[in-house]
């Protein structure tokens, strides 16, 4: 038989405690009295009874506006602000700085000079007279607040940033520059003139002399631009070989010599340069081996020693021989 469950006896007695309520404040700005605000209309504001600057915002006088005042006060006199106070007048107050005064400034303070008469001040202001228009400067002033002129307009066509450096040195950058890097080429470009600036002076080859009018070959260095210009020009050829297709008949062409202008001459002359400076061999490695070789090669066109010589030579031989062919017409 099952045993019984007995369900008064396993039951605990619950103890219900009631909760008090506490009591909710209300919110903070119901808290609050309510101020009245009180406009600008209803009651104005104070005014100051002095409308100047308050006793810590004006500024202070200078040290000499100060002792003009005093001197004023004491009857001793003081520095005079227009024109200042010379060393000497300071001096005759001071003992002890006449002790230790030069000789010089000491016979000055003994001697009296006449009134208005100083050679030298020290005032902290300068005159205005001092600045603008002195008669001892020495300079005209045009007039409209320029000291010299203003430039004659139109301007001329070369006063340009672009063309700040030499033709010669231009062109040179130029065919010196590779893939657009115009950065590499003037440095290059500055080493090559600083390479001729530094360089001894050149024996020149009476075989194979300058243009005419160039200078002595020890004042080359000092002129590194004349230096290049006059090495350039002088292996520039004066012709070039044109080969005329049909001159001769039957489709066979001639040489025909014709002549070049300046800029033409100098590039011609520049990409023999850099062709011979290219086959050079390299006695070393770095940035500027290229633009030392150029320069080397540069200095053996005016020695005389370059191979250069020898390429305008030739060309001017073969146009010597085949000018005869500038009175050939074609034929069909």
């Amino acid at each position: 038989m099952p045993p019984r469950v007995q369900l008064f006896r396993s039951a605990r007695p619950t103890i219900i405690v009631p909760r008090v309520l506490q009591q909710t404040q209300p919110p903070l700005c119901l808290r609050l009295a309510p101020r009245r605000c009180i406009t600008a209309d209803e009651k104005p504001l104070p005014t100051a009874d002095t409308a100047g600057p308050g006793p810590n915002e004006g500024q202070l006088p200078h040290v000499s506006e100060e002792a003009a005042a005093m001197g004023k006060i004491t009857g001793e006199g003081g520095p005079e602000i227009d024109q200042g106070t010379p060393v000497q007048e300071v001096m005759k107050r001071d003992e002890e700085s006449q002790e230790k005064a030069p000789k010089v400034m000491q016979e000055q303070v003994q001697s009296t000079s006449a009134k208005g008469t100083r050679s030298f001040s020290t005032s902290a202001r300068p005159r205005q007279e001092a600045m603008v228009g002195s008669e001892d400067s020495g300079v005209e002033s045009s007039g409209s607040g320029h000291i010299f002129d203003l430039p004659a307009l139109p301007l001329p066509a070369n006063m340009h940033l672009k063309y700040r450096y030499a033709p010669i040195v231009k062109q040179v950058t130029n065919l010196l520059m590779r893939d657009g890097k115009l950065s590499v080429a003037q440095r290059n470009m500055a080493m090559i003139l600083n390479y001729l600036r530094t360089a001894s002076p050149p024996t020149v080859n009476p075989d194979r002399p300058l243009i005419p009018g160039s200078p002595p070959a020890s004042h080359l260095p000092l002129n590194p631009i004349l230096y290049l210009t006059l090495a350039i020009d002088s292996v520039a050829p004066l012709l070039r070989i044109r080969a005329q297709k049909g001159m001769a008949g039957g489709g066979a062409s001639l040489q025909v010599p014709v002549p070049l202008s300046l800029r033409q001459r100098r590039r011609q002359a520049v990409m023999w340069i850099l062709d011979a400076a290219s086959k050079k061999p390299a006695r070393g490695s770095g940035r500027g081996q290229f633009a030392q070789r150029v320069a080397e090669e540069v200095v053996g066109i005016v020695e005389g020693r370059s191979g250069v010589w020898d390429r305008r030579g030739g060309i001017h031989k073969l146009a010597v021989s085949a000018r005869a062919n500038l009175n050939v017409r074609g034929r069909r």
